[in-house]
């Protein structure tokens, strides 16, 4: 049983060590680089650290059920359906269990929460845009009146790229395709998606610093996903010129300074299409191992039972 314990506590280092860690992955080099291979690493922290916390309590609560392999969270499983219900566990180890119970029903709040006011969201988004919008016959777009330049995604699916009458009058038309690729990268990708659970994070444990670091760095590193899918089919340069032109303050009667498009992290997005592209070497390789393992166990926890009950039922 204690290697079982030993598992899932390792996941919990990462949320632990507390804001200084946190930020320093954030901020390492090699994330710009590689910012999918980053995402991953994030993703595995994330649902490491939770999943270690529930595996935690459950190792702890079916101690005196434990067989040699695995734990005896099957043990629990099996008695629990035949009626017999928490025989065996004292007030520590039920305690345990509630702990771990109680983790599950509060980051599933948390989660469904955040996923229907996403929805929501979107939904009023969408009514609005199609209600105001033109579609773009050219582009493809959801033209809004305006001056103001602006483009951006509503996710779903049903998405909308919506881009302002100012953003066309800004852009070149290498510069306006580089920003709809950079939009229907969202779209397709379903960044939303992987934006929803570092949201729910941070809203179930706004004192972690690992969550709130995560929170803050996710968004930037889908935004890089989303700039290397449009500089590979449009290059470099075009999608950086608009990222400076859309949030410089342009001067003129028919628009105004927007961060509309490049409201996330611009300084660092355009130095990273304007510089030297590093090869990524074995960077990603190692981050997903690493993310790998740091799965291994917490999952290893929650699989094992499971496997006992499926594949020994007796």
């Amino acid at each position: 049983m204690i290697v079982w314990l030993v598992a899932a506590a390792a996941a919990l280092v990462p949320l632990l060590l507390g804001g200084q860690a946190a930020e320093r992955l954030a901020g390492a080099d090699w994330t710009r680089r590689c910012p999918r291979a980053a995402l991953v690493m994030w993703q595995a922290i994330g649902l490491a650290g939770g999943t270690g916390a529930i595996g935690v309590g459950l190792v702890a609560a079916v101690a005196p059920l434990a067989a040699v392999f695995p734990h005896g969270a099957h043990t629990l499983i099996r008695q629990i359906l035949d009626g017999r219900g928490l025989d065996g566990l004292g007030p520590a180890h039920i305690a345990a269990l509630v702990w771990s119970v109680s983790l599950i029903g509060w980051l599933s709040l948390h989660t469904v929460r955040i996923a229907v006011r996403t929805v929501r969201a979107q939904s009023r988004q969408r009514l609005l845009v199609d209600v105001t919008a033109d579609l773009g016959v050219i582009h493809g777009a959801y033209v809004l009146p305006g001056a103001r330049p602006m483009a951006y995604c509503i996710p779903g699916r049903r998405a909308r790229i919506v881009l302002s009458a100012g953003t066309l009058e800004l852009l070149g038309a290498e510069e306006l395709e580089a920003v709809l690729s950079h939009e229907r990268a969202h779209a397709t990708g379903r960044h939303d998606l992987l934006l929803l659970p570092f949201l729910a994070l941070a809203h179930a444990f706004p004192w972690l610093p690992a969550a709130t670091t995560a929170r803050q760095v996710v968004p930037v590193l889908l935004e890089m996903l989303a700039d290397d899918q449009a500089r590979r089919a449009h290059g470099d340069l075009p999608l950086a010129r608009a990222l400076v032109r859309m949030a410089a303050p342009v001067t003129g009667p028919t628009a105004v300074g927007s961060l509309a498009l490049a409201d996330t992290a611009v300084v660092d997005r355009v130095e990273r299409l304007l510089g030297r592209r590093q090869r990524p070497g074995w960077v990603p390789a190692v981050a997903y191992c690493a993310a790998g393992l740091l799965l291994s166990g917490p999952l290893a926890v929650l699989i094992a039972p499971v496997l006992c009950i499926t594949v020994w039922p007796t």
